[in-house]
């Protein structure tokens, strides 16, 4: 399960998870952003930038690893 997740109802599309995220881990799909599976570093950045409250980070994950080159 990804370390990252949206509450649909809340996430108003705003697009400010996406900016801030440093690992490029969030997306805008439509009118909401979206997790990129495998990508979030669990850094929570996204989850304190929120301004609707709509993104959680389970920060007891571990980070995903990034294949070299990549």
């Amino acid at each position: 399960m990804d370390p990252v997740q949206i509450n649909e109802r809340w996430c108003k599309g705003c697009g400010i998870c996406v900016a801030f995220c440093p690992a490029h881990a969030l997306k805008m799909e439509g009118d909401k952003s979206r997790p990129v599976p495998g990508a979030c570093k669990v850094c929570g950045l996204c989850e304190l930038y929120c301004p609707d409250l709509a993104i959680t980070v389970d920060l007891g994950q571990k980070p995903a690893k990034i294949a070299k080159g990549a």
